[in-house]
Parts: structure tokens; sequence; C-alpha cells
């Protein structure tokens, strides 16, 4: 009985930590973003959005900025929906996906946002 014991409490043990290192690398940004190149993404992003988007603004239609209240309300506020718009444009904006690189893409959405969220400065 004792052997049986010991076998659940090591099971237990093992689903433990099994399930705070799905925790971590799921909901860890810093592990997140460690797939993408923010200086790669603020050079793609200096070549080819900053031409409208300076310093995060917009000077074709100014409410639709890269300011995290404007990304929040259009609901482009997560790495996913800013690849996804930049790959695919929307409205005059143009579509990058056949210009950029999968990974280019990658960096500057993740540059975008990690730029929103500190205000653009």
């Amino acid at each position: 009985m004792l052997k049986s014991i010991d076998f659940a409490l090591h099971k237990l043990g093992i689903s433990i930590i099994a399930f705070s290192l799905c925790l971590i690398f799921l909901t860890n940004p810093v592990l997140a973003d460690s797939a993408t190149n923010l200086d790669n993404g603020a050079k793609v992003f200096q070549a080819n959005c900053a031409g409208c988007h300076v310093k995060g603004g917009n000077i074709v239609r100014r409410g639709k900025n890269l300011k995290l209240k404007a990304l929040h309300k259009y609901k482009v506020d997560n790495v996913d929906a800013i690849a996804s718009l930049v790959n695919h444009g929307k409205g005059i904006m143009s579509a990058y996906g056949d210009k950029l690189t999968q990974q280019e893409i990658a960096d500057v959405s993740a540059f975008v946002l990690k730029k929103a969220i500190a205000g653009w400065k």
C-alpha cells in the first residue's frame, strides 16, 4: 500500500510540474516572443510601414493608427491579428503577404504590439 501511495504522489508531482511548465510557456510573453526578432521587426517597420505609420500614427486615416487604444477598438490587439492585417491588408492598407516573408511579418507584428504597449516611446 505504501508503494502505491508513493507512486500516486510521484505521478501527481510530475503532473503538477508538467502543468506548471505549460502555463509558463503558454502565458509568458518573453518566451512567446522568443521566436521573433524585434530588431528585425523595427527594420521591416521602418522600410515598409513608417511612411504611413510614423510613431504609430496614421497619416492617411488618423483614427486607424497603431496606438493601443485603436488596436483594442479594431480588435487587432494581439500578434496574430496584427500579422493577419499585415499579411492580407484591409481597406486602403496594402497587403504585404507577397512582399514580406512570414518571419518578417511575425517580427514586425511583434514589434508593433510591443511599441503600442509602450505608447510608441
